[in-house]
């Protein structure tokens, strides 16, 4: 008997989950929080606070709290357009930690507006396609070529560390202070928000960019629920072929698709080679710290699966396996709070988390830093600020709240066990029904260019 017509809603999400799952890998200051609720006020939490310090303020125009992805580029985003920003990087050092996160065609535009992306696309692989199998035996499903499906698509998986590095290269020195954890929200007023570090400090900013991740707690102390974890863990490593001369890999995405259970690989360099897992947890469970009891929990999940994702986890030092939980955010309309109080704005993964079932996560993040900077720009070197950071929230909220959304449902629906469900999938939605150019449509942004301040006489 044939099988039932599949609704064209379900035939769209389950195509756009064949894309490749980003690979963000997110190492928040605090402890992650799993949960929708918090009823309580966590040690780290920024507060607000009367403060009677005596130490003396220094004035800034803007200062931007998280030196990850969207801090660095907003940095270098306002930069470009003359305007100059401190960075406040709790660590003692840029986050080395992390594997590899993917980049579509808007992450690039983004980069490129920004002046550092040829920099990169000479370090990483352009993926040339994707190959798509069943998790029993390793069967063929179907195989795509970007430039037939999605032409001008440019998808590249890029090193978390070095892109971090790179942006934080085409900054002026000093533009980054390092050991400069948030204490406190200490007040606010005509004359700008006043923050307090752990250290003592106290700086008086006309505008304070929350880039501070996705258990951010100044999007806490602007009254954001908590992400929200979805029911799905997720592995991630990064194999090294360098001690080998090389991977044997062809630059494609491969994507294996199990019950409950997905797998992927894909090679960012000629050394190097991302892979994921994502499967179904009702609950996060303890955290693990122990990189060798990952790596075997991780290879047991994938026991009998085909032979060459088995090999490159084998191939990845067990300190570059992580565990993660999965969390969104999803920004109802008149639920939400806005993206700004006085002002304090939040920027990628602080203001909407989300899950990577559409490789979104970091382009959002880039994107944000684009648009806030354009638009505050004008404002921070003319007079108020307000409207400029309201104008920004408008711009963006159109577009993120979609995909946050479109992204948990994908999640949902992708990672089903039934047994029919995934006979359908894997018999007739992938064979015959999905179309990747369609379903890309979402990563056409233009961004323009963001063209350098004239130097000062």
């Amino acid at each position: 008997m044939a099988p039932a017509p599949i609704p064209a809603h379900v035939q769209e999400m389950l195509a756009v989950a064949m894309t490749p799952m980003a690979a963000s890998v997110y190492y928040p200051a605090t402890q992650p929080c799993w949960y929708s609720s918090y009823p309580r006020r966590r040690r780290d939490a920024v507060v607000v606070a009367a403060s009677a310090s005596s130490s003396p303020e220094e004035t800034k125009d803007v200062v931007i709290v998280g030196a990850g992805i969207a801090g660095l580029a907003t940095a270098l985003s306002l930069r470009r357009l003359g305007v100059g920003a401190t960075v406040l990087e709790q660590g003692p050092s840029l986050r080395a930690g992390g594997t590899s996160l993917t980049l579509f065609k808007n992450g690039w535009r983004v980069l490129d507006s920004i002046g550092v992306a040829d920099e990169l696309r000479a370090k990483y692989l352009r993926f040339q396609g994707m190959r798509m199998r069943s998790s029993v035996g390793g069967r063929d499903l179907r195989e795509f070529s970007f430039e037939e499906e999605a032409p001008g698509q440019e998808v590249r998986a890029v090193e978390r560390r070095v892109l971090l590095e790179t942006l934080a290269s085409n900054l002026p020195p000093g533009a980054i202070s390092f050991s400069s954890k948030l204490k406190s929200v200490a007040g606010q007023g005509a004359d700008g928000t006043l923050l307090e570090l752990q250290d003592g400090r106290r700086l008086r900013s006309k505008v304070v960019v929350g880039c501070d991740g996705v258990n951010s707690p100044i999007a806490r102390w602007m009254g954001f629920s908590e992400p929200r974890y979805v029911g799905h863990m997720a592995f991630r490593g990064l194999a090294d072929y360098a001690g080998a001369g090389g991977h044997p890999f062809e630059p494609k995405v491969n994507y294996i698709y199990g019950r409950g259970l997905r797998a992927g690989f894909v090679p960012v360099s000629p050394t190097k080679v991302y892979w994921f897992i994502c499967f179904n947890s009702p609950t996060p469970g303890p955290k693990n710290t122990d990189a060798a009891a990952l790596k075997k929990e991780a290879l047991e999940l994938v026991r009998g699966w085909p032979d060459d994702l088995v090999a490159v986890m084998r191939s990845t030092p067990d300190d570059s396996v992580v565990k993660t939980p999965l969390v969104d955010r999803w920004l109802w309309p008149g639920v939400a709070p806005s993206a700004s109080r006085g002002g304090v704005v939040l920027v990628g993964d602080a203001w909407h988390p989300m899950t990577p079932n559409l490789g979104q996560g970091a382009c959002c993040a880039l994107e944000d830093a684009v648009v806030l900077a354009r638009r505050l720009a004008p404002a921070v070197l003319a007079t108020g600020v307000g409207e400029a950071l309201r104008e920004y929230e408008r711009e963006r909220w159109g577009r993120i709240f979609p995909l946050t959304a479109r992204a948990g449902l994908v999640g949902a629906l992708v990672q089903w066990g039934n047994p029919a469900v995934c006979a359908v999938r894997d018999g007739v939605v992938i064979p015959r029904l999905v179309r990747l150019g369609p379903f890309l449509e979402h990563t056409n942004f233009e961004c323009g260019l963001l063209e350098p301040a004239p130097p000062s006489p």
